[in-house]
C-alpha cells in the first residue's frame, strides 16, 4: 500500500510541468516574433516597391530612377542585402499604362536566415504622360 501511494503522489511534478509548459510558451512566442519579422520585411519591401513605381511613373523620370529609389529605400529600412534584385518595367495594371517595380528578396524563416528570393512583391503606379500643348 505504501508503494502505491508513493507512485500516485503528485509530489515533485511541478518542476516537470513548468519545463514542459515553459518550452511550449517559448516556442509559441518565438514563432509569433518570427511571423512579425517576416511581415515587417514584406511590408517594408512592398512600400519601397510602390514608392519606386510612383517615382518611375512621374513625367521626366524613367525606370532606372524608380529602381534606384526602391533600392535606396530598402537599404535604408532593412539593409542592402534585401535590395539586391530590383527590376522595373512598363505594362498595364487594371487597364491603365503603368510602371511596375518588382522586388525579390530573402524570406526570413529562422531569425534573419531564410530562403533567397523567397519573397516577391510588385508595386504599380499609373504613368504620368506629359503632352505639351501646341
Amino acid at each position: 500500500m505504501l508503494i502505491r501511494s508513493v507512485i500516485r503522489s503528485d509530489r515533485g511534478s511541478a518542476p516537470a510541468e513548468f519545463v514542459l509548459v515553459g518550452a511550449l510558451l517559448t516556442l509559441m512566442t518565438l514563432s509569433v516574433m518570427q511571423l512579425g519579422l517576416a511581415l515587417h520585411i514584406r511590408n517594408t519591401v512592398l512600400d519601397a516597391a510602390s514608392e519606386g513605381a510612383r517615382f518611375a511613373s512621374l513625367a521626366g523620370n524613367d525606370l532606372g530612377d524608380g529602381v534606384e529609389r526602391t533600392r535606396g529605400l530598402i537599404s535604408a529600412g532593412l539593409g542592402s542585402g534585401y535590395a539586391g534584385h530590383v527590376t522595373a518595367g512598363y505594362g498595364t495594371y487594371l487597364g491603365h499604362p503603368s510602371a511596375i517595380v518588382t522586388v525579390r528578396t530573402p524570406l526570413p524563416l529562422l531569425g534573419l536566415a531564410g530562403v533567397d528570393n523567397g519573397l516577391e512583391v510588385r508595386g504599380h503606379a499609373s504613368r504620368e504622360i506629359f503632352t505639351p500643348r501646341g
